[in-house]
């Protein structure tokens, strides 16, 4: 008998379609119902509520009833990390309309990565901030150095009360669609509120999708030197 973990528990949850649909539209970190799931993987909500059940059995997922309704969001931190991965080794998804099309080249560009940025935006800021001295890459982290603790204090981003949370602090998180890393952890979340609190970016309900907003093109490019946005 083998001792070592059970890997075909988990990917036996992933290859029935729906479920893995309900996992990436998880991903924005956000609570969802079953019936917002259900409508953004096109099932019923009776069908979304048994996958649910079967996402919280296995601890891919929690939920938290609030009222009459329960709420669903993905468990952690390290569950995202792992779905990430799996995304980026699985084949791109088949582009049947000019409407998935542009979907997909807008999420490819902007999107959240359960409570950070990713996408190609969040790689090219995360090399910015290599190439500035800013940040220095060490196997899966990101260490931040003398010169970018003063970089963040002017971005507004409280380096020392994000390190006293209890997660990684900078995990280099593998992005499904640049095939490369981008910042994660509590700085890379940390980043990401202090863009949405400064107007630079906006979020969709009931999508991933990330926009860039006028704000956050001057914003980007005052403090980051990043154009064309």
């Amino acid at each position: 008998m083998s001792i070592s973990p059970n890997i075909t528990a988990l990917t036996a949850l992933l290859t029935e379609e729906s479920r893995a649909t309900i996992l990436a539209a998880l991903m924005d970190g956000k609570f969802h119902t079953a019936s917002e799931l259900a409508y953004m993987a096109t099932i019923t909500p009776q069908t979304a509520s048994f996958h649910l059940a079967k996402l919280v059995e296995k601890q891919l997922v929690i939920s938290e009833k609030n009222g009459r309704f329960r709420y669903f969001r993905l468990a952690n931190e390290e569950v995202a990390n792992t779905l990430e991965i799996f995304m980026s080794i699985s084949p791109p998804p088949e582009v049947r309309s000019l409407k998935q099309s542009s979907q997909l080249k807008r999420l490819e560009n902007a999107r959240t990565c359960y409570d950070h940025l990713a996408g190609k935006i969040s790689v090219q800021l995360t090399n910015i901030m290599e190439e500035s001295g800013y940040l220095e890459k060490s196997d899966k982290q990101f260490n931040i150095t003398e010169k970018g603790e003063q970089f963040f204090i002017e971005m507004g981003v409280d380096v020392v009360a994000l390190s006293k949370k209890r997660r990684s602090f900078s995990h280099a998180c593998l992005d499904w669609s640049e095939r490369t890393h981008h910042l994660g952890g509590a700085l890379g979340n940390g980043l990401f509120e202090r863009y949405l609190e400064l107007g630079w970016i906006e979020s969709k309900a009931n999508s991933r999708e990330i926009t860039i907003t006028a704000f956050g093109k001057a914003g980007f490019k005052e403090f980051f030197g990043l154009e064309n946005l």
